[in-house]
């Protein structure tokens, strides 16, 4: 299928690793011309090189900005100034116990995983509408409907990230913008890996051992019964950044691997 995305200029925060990485290389593979985005430049450096190396002739290019302040998101779009997609990927997670989680986390939270998505937005879909096309995409996650108890201020997180992508969606309405969020499940990005890797090796098992049991345990309601790859989901975020999708709009579309128990 042709998503029709070539000539389409997309951003994807936190596009270094992971389910970002993965959704960049998948729009670049489909034609659009991708900014990366990541907080290091030795990181965004090596991103360019590999999406080349991997398509080549692909139009890719990059910025490094913290996206969790006021000022990164200002560099950015800047740098930036038009895109015809957004992709906000770039967040953060850390399993805690809530009565160890003290403000200072609860507000770093908010700033990285909502507050960059908000900023970029606000500046980005104006432009948008003045258009009359775009695309923006929330990356969320089934923690979202589904609270995680270990990371109480994740789950907050993409709860948020749910009704600000829903109202968006509604001012966008009748504009040709489209605005969703995509909920994930359980992903094997580098961070989730690591972290895996880290508890399998406390737990004395191996990591395959361990995710077994994590599904069996921790998620007994998943029907994929394993970590999703992150280009399994990316499929998902650039169909939806496509104009194939322009009937999809307002939606938390799931790609969760069925952890949330639910028909809708």
């Amino acid at each position: 299928m042709d998503l029709q995305l070539a000539g389409k200029h997309a951003l994807v925060t936190g596009s270094t690793r992971g389910i970002g990485y993965a959704t960049a290389l998948e729009l670049a593979r489909e034609g659009a011309h991708v900014t990366v985005n990541g907080r290091d430049s030795g990181r965004v450096a090596q991103t360019i090189a590999r999406i080349e190396a991997a398509l080549p002739g692909a139009r890719v290019n990059g910025l490094a900005a913290d996206l969790g302040t006021a000022q990164g998101c200002e560099r950015l779009q800047q740098a930036c100034p038009r895109v015809d997609i957004l992709v906000n990927n770039l967040g953060i997670f850390e399993p805690k116990p809530f009565a160890a989680i003290p403000d200072e986390d609860w507000l770093r939270f908010f700033e990285v995983n909502v507050l960059s998505g908000v900023r970029l937005s606000r500046h980005y879909l104006p432009l948008m509408k003045e258009a009359g096309w775009g695309r923006i995409v929330f990356i969320s996650s089934e923690s979202g409907i589904s609270p995680p108890t270990e990371m109480i201020h994740y789950g907050m997180s993409k709860a948020a990230q749910l009704s600000i992508a829903r109202g968006l969606a509604q001012d966008a309405a009748g504009s040709g913008v489209t605005v969703n969020a995509v909920l994930p499940g359980p992903t094997r990005s580098e961070g989730v890996g690591d972290f895996f890797a880290r508890l399998a090796a406390e737990a004395g098992v191996a990591e395959q051992e361990f995710e077994r049991r994590f599904f069996a345990e921790a998620r007994p309601t998943s029907l994929l019964k394993r970590l999703a790859d992150p280009a399994e989901v990316a499929a998902l975020v650039t169909y939806v950044c496509s104009p194939r999708a322009s009937a999809t709009t307002g939606a938390a579309l799931r790609v969760d691997g069925g952890v949330v128990a639910s028909m809708v």
